[in-house]
């Protein structure tokens, strides 16, 4: 494998580490404040200033024209992720970490290959294969497990 490939795909997998740790730490928050939409919504804030001071930083801010030229769904990318947090806040302690995060992977992945099939959101169009239905059928099935006993 080459460096063009390892190095983004060694970023998604310590990115999964994250979103994984994120959750039950997510969850104990919303267990100390009473409440896990105050949660989600501290969990954004501090997010948000983190990445503010960063692209500060980079001296990265968006223009006047860019963010007029960008198409409305473009701007739900908030709405999903603000949902996504507060949903896994709550599904964790019902769930455990590894239940709830089977069940993320396996609806991004169904997701993932619809939109692929469609090129929704100017992705380049890839079909559903058989070996896509099955990667996805293994996680579900990984689900189930997680599930069971």
């Amino acid at each position: 494998m080459n460096l063009s490939l390892l190095l983004p795909l060694s970023g998604i997998l310590i990115g999964g580490v994250f979103l994984s740790s994120q959750a039950p730490i997510n969850a104990a928050l919303a267990r100390a404040l009473g409440d896990p939409l105050l949660a989600a919504c501290i969990s954004f804030g501090i997010g948000f200033v983190i990445l503010a001071a960063v692209s500060a930083f980079r001296g990265v801010l968006p223009t006047g024209s860019a963010i007029a030229s960008a198409p409305w769904w473009a701007w739900l990318g908030g709405v999903l992720g603000a949902f996504y947090v507060a949903i896994v806040i709550w599904g964790v302690p019902q769930l455990g970490a590894v239940s709830t995060v089977a069940a993320l992977v396996f609806g991004q992945v169904i997701a993932a290959l619809v939109l692929d099939a469609v090129g929704a959101f100017g992705l380049p169009v890839q079909e559903i294969s058989w070996q896509r239905v099955v990667a996805a059928l293994l996680i579900l099935g990984g689900l189930v497990l997680s599930r069971a006993g």
